[in-house]
């Protein structure tokens, strides 16, 4: 710890104790009244749920809106301990009363530093250990007052609370594309597996109600004319995996094993070398769809689907997913699937180059989704780093603003 660091309480650090929130019920949200936040309104990483959210319709909600830069401190149950930093002047809502709000002082404590304090493996070891005394989780105002907390002075807080912040800017920004991608995906399902791509423009086609002289009527509904409706068999060649016993697999070989519920494990053989799907048959994950590329062994859990008749085999990988064939399970004690079952499913079949450039659509937006998956593990390690050296002082500010984070 630096040496023009102190060690300090909550309670030293901020105006007044901890205000208890409003005791009152939650209604459906109506905008004409005020929002509520409870303790379910938070998530874990300390922002406000905007879906599900409620309202409150109390004659003394008036009394207990949140002001920018007060936090509030989940009191009970599993999710003690959970923060939320209110740092807005547009926007009111209401604490309730399973929450504790505490004021930070601005000229002892900056808001931004103590909230991510609160994120801390530091100070959730320290909740752990005090809300766990009593059996029941759960801490009051007075012992989340008595948090003891290594500070700095209030510039430094202030400029770790920057960096921080900056990360968190990061992953928000990384998630909301995430999120933008993910719904253009379940889009696009729809989209191209009922109208397909114009090989001639490279676009989707008009929807049915736009051209329906592009369209023709099958046992489907209305498929693009260049279409065919077909059984899943008519295409593909499936046939059930091979039976394995533990003896055969190890931990150590090259070989993967996989069953109705994925990668098993490895073996030293294989019986089968190339690019296959693979359909879980059983149980939880009955109906779960494998690309498998390689040499591998296929149990007795898997239906394994060849890839034949000039077949893409991201489009037919693509396509089972779409098709939730859990919903076809035939047995009853827990979900199974039969090979003969899943032959005879109807299914629309764009021909040839077409398929090509729908599975290629679908590729191009999974490696965005990818790519910012892997950006949002990056900032996730670089902000748990930071916090670990920041907030510790074992590494200063000094510096770190004019570089890049």
């Amino acid at each position: 710890m630096k040496d023009n660091w102190e060690e300090a309480k909550l309670i030293e650090l901020v105006i007044g104790k901890g205000e208890y929130g409003l005791n009152a019920a939650a209604c459906e949200y109506n905008p004409n009244l005020n929002t509520y936040l409870r303790i379910t309104d938070i998530s874990i990483d300390g922002r406000f749920i905007e879906e599900g959210k409620k309202s409150v319709n109390h004659p003394d909600a008036n009394n207990y809106f949140l002001e920018s830069g007060d936090i509030v401190f989940a009191r009970t149950g599993a999710s003690t301990g959970k923060t939320y930093l209110f740092n807005s002047t547009s926007r009111k809502l209401v604490f309730a009363g399973f929450l504790i709000r505490f004021k930070p002082n601005p000229n002892k404590l900056e808001p931004y530093f103590l909230k991510f304090v609160t994120q801390s493996l530091f100070y959730k070891n320290w909740v752990s250990i005090y809300s766990a005394r009593t059996g029941q989780p759960g801490l009051n105002g007075n012992e989340f007052g008595d948090f003891n907390f290594k500070v700095p002075p209030l510039p430094q807080q202030q400029k770790i609370a920057q960096i921080l912040s900056t990360c968190d800017m990061v992953l928000e920004k990384t998630e909301s594309a995430i999120a933008k991608y993910q719904a253009l995906k379940q889009g696009l399902l729809h989209d191209l597996f009922t109208r397909g791509i114009d090989t001639k423009t490279g676009q989707l086609r008009p929807a049915y109600s736009e051209a329906p002289e592009l369209y023709k009527e099958t046992e489907l509904g209305f498929v693009p004319k260049e279409w065919e409706v077909e059984e899943l068999g008519d295409f593909l060649f499936l046939k059930s995996g091979e039976g394995i016993t533990s003896e055969d697999i190890f931990t150590f070989e090259r070989f993967p094993v996989y069953g109705g519920n994925g990668l098993r494990g490895y073996t030293n053989s294989f019986t089968h070398d190339g690019e296959y799907v693979l359909i879980g048959r059983q149980g939880a994950l009955c109906g779960n769809i494998t690309l498998a590329k390689g040499k591998f062994y296929a149990s007795e859990h898997a239906v394994i689907v060849t890839i034949i008749n000039d077949c893409n085999a991201k489009w037919v990988e693509y396509k089972l997913r779409s098709m939730n064939l859990n919903q076809y399970s035939e047995a009853s004690a827990q979900p199974g699937l039969s090979v003969g079952k899943i032959n005879k499913l109807l299914i629309k079949v764009p021909m040839g180059e077409e398929q090509n450039m729908i599975a290629e659509r679908f590729y191009s937006l999974e490696n965005k989704i990818h790519t910012e998956q892997q950006t949002l593990a990056k900032y996730g390690t670089l902000k748990a780093g930071l916090m670990q050296d920041l907030l510790s002082g074992k590494v200063g500010v000094e510096g770190l603003l004019e570089k890049e984070v």
